[in-house]
């Protein structure tokens, strides 16, 4: 089957809020293939009753009804055109938009099973060829396939035994069909794969130029660009030799029918079953059935390559979120809330348990430091807090509110997050603030930026707070991008704050600075603090010791290096003064 059931009933719902312009393009269509099909009439006519019959005036006759059917021909095809690649720009658009909004819903566990540049090239490449197939190739298919019934439908009335002739041809188009169009499918989806791999390649490279070139990785880099390139050009080189094979064996079958067609007709003329303008209307007829078919045989490639790239966009629209969201909306607290790590059981695969049996209550307003080597689990807790993922059992709760019985928007707008690594857009500095509360005015963002002491820095950079700071915030260094975080931090105004040691890349002005602000900032929150520099743990009510997904011991800085040997060894080895 060249289209599958689940891509048509796809490529439906997407036309179904354009039916209108569907209709009018179908219209179109079927009176340009009328308007063809009558020319074969105008010829017989012009045949019959003007070149053989001598007669001057049934000539000028028939020569007008053939420029009427031209001109009617013609501007029914600038209707069909122009409407099919309508359709094909907008439902490329509206793909593009769905997807990205259904990409936008999915855990990041899903793009750590996933490259980047693979779902790029879904987003972009497929589109397009989604948008070349229902714009250009599926109109000329459909043309084509009406053009060719009503051609047969002509030719039967004109001379059975002629089509009966042409019918005999049809099995020898079909059987390559069969053979041949799957391979082309096949190899479409390939070739796309290969295109993806190179699209990944290309955005994890580029975004980390710095690192390729400070360990001589360039060659090792464009080598394998290479590889890609090849393997990707061997896809292709596949996919356009059965199709290239396919169009020859069609068109040879065709042309031989065609040139049969012809002589078995003329040797009718002859002995005088048919007449010559019925030969050349019959031939005319053939001919166009004949192109019909190379144009299908043409148009089929593209229209599997559509299938192949459909049927990937289509992976991607059902993979499911998988964080079990509930339906309950917090409304915004107006205290901060209690935490609560109850008996959770965790691990990222089913065959690594990270917690097994967790438990950690956060009073409202306290701030607690969590400390402890790589992989202990602090970075885990901040996702679950979030539910980014599932857990496999237990509860976490905002107060008494179960995190998995509440929706992901009212979940998250109680939480502000501060990562270690920032995360700065390609946008202004303005807008990279305000992402923390969309709607806030210029002199609430100011504000939060003084806040954060990074107003200094801010008017001094081209633009000021109207800068464009590049691609994630090049043109920053790792404190001002720092201190860009936590200021929208500060204008999110969330009760529950999540710091990931937010002042690790700062200089120790800044730090002091900072930390000064982070003290007014976590007044009033109930925040959970990844530590790694005795300012930090110093400034929490409380300090949790973590080892393997379980706490080791909860108190004081001072009560912690008495009573805690890993705390005191990491806290030698691991917390700067």
């Amino acid at each position: 089957m060249i289209l599958t059931k689940d891509v048509l009933i796809w490529l439906a719902q997407l036309l179904k809020p354009y039916k209108l312009k569907v209709v009018c393009a179908v219209i179109a269509l079927t009176v340009a293939a009328a308007a063809w099909l009558l020319l074969g009439q105008g010829i017989k006519l012009t045949v019959d009753e003007g070149l053989s019959a001598g007669n001057i005036n049934r000539l000028d006759a028939a020569i007008g009804w053939v420029i009427l059917f031209a001109v009617v021909g013609c501007l029914a095809t600038y209707f069909r055109f122009y409407l099919m690649t309508w359709l094909g720009e907008r439902i490329s658009a509206d793909i593009r938009i769905q997807v990205y909004h259904h990409l936008l819903t999915l855990t990041p566990g899903f793009f750590a099973e996933i490259r980047t540049g693979e779902v790029i090239s879904r987003f972009t490449n497929d589109t397009s060829v989604i948008q070349t197939v229902v714009g250009m190739s599926l109109s000329m298919a459909l043309r084509s396939l009406v053009g060719f019934v009503g051609a047969l439908i002509l030719m039967t009335f004109t001379s059975p035994m002629l089509t009966l002739c042409v019918l005999v041809a049809v099995p020898f188009i079909l059987v390559p069909l069969k053979l041949i169009a799957p391979k082309v499918r096949h190899y479409s989806r390939l070739s796309q794969d290969r295109i993806a791999d190179m699209g990944s390649q290309i955005d994890e490279t580029l975004h980390e130029i710095m690192v390729v070139q400070a360990f001589n990785a360039v060659s090792g880099e464009q080598q394998k660009f290479t590889q890609k390139v090849s393997s990707a050009l061997q896809a292709a080189a596949t996919r356009i030799h059965y199709r290239s094979m396919l169009i020859g064996v069609i068109m040879l079958v065709s042309m031989l029918s065609v040139i049969g067609i012809g002589w078995l007709g003329i040797r009718q003329v002859m002995s005088g079953d048919i007449s010559a303008g019925q030969l050349s209307a019959f031939l005319f007829y053939a001919v166009l059935a004949g192109s019909s078919i190379a144009t299908i045989s043409e148009v089929l490639g593209d229209i599997q390559r559509g299938v192949g790239a459909s049927e990937r966009l289509l992976e991607l629209l059902a993979t499911t979120a998988n964080n079990n969201s509930g339906q309950v909306v917090l409304p915004t607290l107006d205290s901060p809330p209690k935490i609560s790590f109850e008996q959770v059981n965790f691990g990222y695969t089913a065959y690594a348990t990270l917690f097994k049996g967790f438990s950690l209550q956060v009073q409202p307003g306290e701030c607690v430091a969590l400390v402890g080597p790589s992989g202990a689990g602090k970075s885990s807790l901040f996702q679950l807090l979030q539910h980014f993922y599932p857990i496999q059992g237990g509860a976490i709760k905002l107060n008494d509110s179960p995190v998995t019985e509440l929706t992901l928007d009212s979940l998250r707008q109680q939480i502000a997050l501060v990562p270690q690594e920032p995360v700065i857009f390609a946008s202004t500095v303005i807008e990279n603030i305000r992402y923390g509360r969309p709607y806030a005015s210029e002199a609430e963002v100011v504000e939060a930026a003084k806040q954060a002491f990074a107003d200094d820095f801010i008017n001094e950079l081209s633009d000021g707070y109207h800068t464009q700071l590049g691609e994630r915030g090049v043109k920053l260094s790792g404190g001002q991008r720092q201190r860009i975080a936590i200021a929208r931090a500060f204008l999110a105004d969330r009760p529950v704050l999540l710091l990931d040691e937010a002042t690790s890349a700062l200089d120790a002005v800044s730090e002091y600075k900072v930390q000064q602000a982070l003290k007014y900032l976590i007044k009033g929150r109930t925040t959970l603090v990844i530590a790694h520099r005795l300012a930090t743990v110093q400034m929490c009510d409380r300090i949790v010791v973590m080892d393997n997904g379980t706490v080791r011991g909860s108190g004081k800085h001072g009560e912690l290096i008495k009573s805690d040997t890993l705390y005191k060894e990491y806290a030698e080895l691991q917390l700067i003064p």
